[in-house]
């Protein structure tokens, strides 16, 4: 175990809707959390040795836990259903300190929080620090259904209640988002967050740009995705510039398995190009970007990739390794 992680207990786990569980975190010594802001996340590593991120969801001025959010995912890898299935009350667990690539850009006039679905996690954190600060923000919250819409409670009873908006897929046709009137109507300078499902992501994300809307104004994370394949997959090799030394990454195989096969480990934890825990830096060669954790204009500088799951178009990439 690093000595940057945290080894906690399970203070209590709560079924907030029929797929959604909430895990409470504190250290085994029932001292204080390390600090952490808005928008963070933690790595949780389990006992089938996988290690997943999960959002903070708690409003960021307590110090003595950590609560996660968990949706159990019919497709899940062995993360969710681990969680679900063998985290019990009492265990304790090891997670990494607070991390955060979703942070509020506190300079912002007015904030436009957008959540789908399990998404609400790190938007309903934020919602607590905008609300504890009196900034201006409105929250608005998506999910198939009421009854699969988690902490709409904690939600309803909190002092930004009148700044949520719900919108259901199973209801009436005037409550569900316009996605594209909203994001029309507000001010130039407003900022815009977004967390959820790929698909959910990729229509907020992309009637944004369709507005005109700047990066600099778009803040988003995703939690999964499905990575793309490549178009024809080929072979080719990296170099590492500390060594010279040359490895071949063969048609199918990853970089980070390409590597580890010669003995050099590169620390990974999606695995899917969400994290940014393998960013790795390039100092020659194209990348072929899988990835949905960096920018448009982090991709378009070809200086940096994530090995897990992004590919070569040269036929040489040499590595910061």
């Amino acid at each position: 175990m690093q000595s940057s992680n945290v080894r906690v207990r399970v203070a209590r786990k709560t079924k907030e809707t029929l797929d959604i569980s909430t895990f409470e975190l504190v250290q085994v010594d029932d001292g204080p959390m390390p600090a952490f802001s808005a928008g963070s996340h933690i790595d949780v590593h389990l006992f089938n040795g996988l290690t997943r991120q999960y959002s903070l969801c708690n409003d960021p001025r307590e110090g003595h836990r950590y609560v996660i959010g968990v949706l159990r995912d019919p497709a899940s890898r062995g993360g969710s259903r681990a969680m679900h299935e063998q985290v019990k009350e009492g265990d304790e667990l090891c997670i990494s300190a607070p991390k955060n690539h979703f942070a509020l850009a506190h300079e912002a006039p007015h904030s436009v929080l957008l959540a789908g679905g399990i998404g609400v996690t790190p938007i309903l954190c934020m919602a607590e620090r905008l609300s504890a600060t009196g900034a201006s923000f409105e929250m608005h919250y998506c999910a198939r259904s009421p009854d699969r819409a988690a902490f709409r409670g904690r939600i309803a009873a909190s002092s930004f209640a009148s700044s949520v908006h719900c919108h259901f897929d199973d209801g009436a046709e005037e409550q569900k988002l316009d996605a594209g009137a909203l994001l029309a109507a507000v001010r130039a300078d407003t900022h815009v967050y977004v967390c959820g499902p790929k698909g959910f992501m990729d229509w907020i994300l992309g009637t944004a740009r369709s507005l005109g809307w700047p990066a600099t104004r778009q803040h988003y994370e995703f939690f999964g995705t499905e990575v793309a394949k490549s178009d024809d997959g080929e072979s080719f090799d990296v170099k590492l510039a500390s060594s010279g030394k040359v490895v071949r990454v063969a048609k199918g195989q990853t970089v980070v398995q390409a590597l580890a096969a010669v003995g050099v480990e590169v620390a990974t934890s999606c695995e899917q190009g969400v994290c940014g825990t393998c960013l790795t830096r390039i100092l020659e060669g194209v990348p072929e970007h899988k990835d949905v954790y960096l920018t448009p204009d982090e991709r378009a500088a070809n200086d940096q990739f994530t090995p897990c799951c992004s590919r070569s178009k040269s036929p040489l990439l040499v590595l910061d390794l």
